[in-house]
């Protein structure tokens, strides 16, 4: 089975957008889901709700790959899964690296979603000799000094750092002058690479911060509504109530700091 070392997805030789291939594993996630219900064939307007976009859009998206379905029938899910698969890389075997085996890196580590992806973890490294030697996920934890002899000896081409901030710089550097070329970081820090390194950030603390963005703003949103919606009531608070309008007269929508 060729390795990520020998061969790389054509993707970007063939300028598909990035917001397109960002897509393009949501497409795939609900493809494989009508897969294994057996569906043989699904319109744009049901892959489009079950991947979370519009269809234009998701038309849009497939005329990069060359897939246009068949009007009155739609497209055929087992041929997608394929085509999706073999653009993003997924036909062919990716040993990826952990580095960092906490509490997150033994989560991802216990990620049963990664093999039947075509990634194979083929190491799980830390820095505290303690942790050398035991078993997680089934993979004995190696020692950080041999990580450029472990990235050699397995072609490793993407690696994931889940250290904490003030090691992810150095791991990340010492990954890239190995030969990595790919890597996904869950650390919170942001990573300095060379041209031709990709870096995927995942931010659990950011993500959650936009969605109390959110909850915020709909808390606002509503309390505006409902004060709308009082009536005379409102007109009879008096001054502590008008001292809370805004120069049009409706309450201020809450925004954060």
């Amino acid at each position: 089975m060729a390795t990520g070392r020998t061969h790389r997805p054509a993707t970007r030789s063939r300028g598909i957008p990035e917001a397109t291939v960002a897509r393009l594993p949501l497409y795939l996630r609900a493809l494989t889901a009508l897969s294994e219900r057996s569906v043989p064939t699904v319109s744009s307007e049901e892959l489009a709700a079950a991947a979370g976009v519009n269809s234009a859009k998701l038309r849009k998206d497939f005329s990069y790959l060359g897939s246009y379905g068949t009007r009155g029938v739609g497209y055929d899910v087992e041929y997608l899964v394929y085509q999706i698969s073999r653009e993003l890389g997924l036909t062919q075997d990716w040993p990826v690296v952990i580095v960092g085996i906490g509490n997150l890196g033994a989560a991802l580590a216990n990620y049963g979603g990664f093999a039947s992806r075509g990634f194979r973890v083929a190491a799980l490294i830390d820095a505290d000799p303690a942790m050398a030697g035991k078993p997680v996920a089934g993979i004995p934890v190696q020692h950080s000094d041999d990580l450029e002899k472990i990235i050699e000896d397995n072609g490793v081409s993407i690696g994931v750092i889940a250290t904490p901030a003030g090691a992810a710089q150095p791991v990340c550097d010492r990954l890239v002058a190995a030969g990595v070329t790919s890597i996904l970081n869950f650390a919170p820090t942001v990573l300095s690479v060379p041209d031709g390194v990709d870096v995927r950030k995942v931010d659990l603390s950011i993500e959650l911060q936009i969605l109390a963005f959110h909850e915020q703003r709909k808390a606002g949103e509503e309390a505006a509504a409902g004060s709308d919606g009082a009536g005379p009531v409102a007109a009879d608070r008096g001054d502590s109530a008008s001292a809370d309008k805004g120069p049009d007269g409706d309450v201020p929508a809450v925004m954060p700091a």
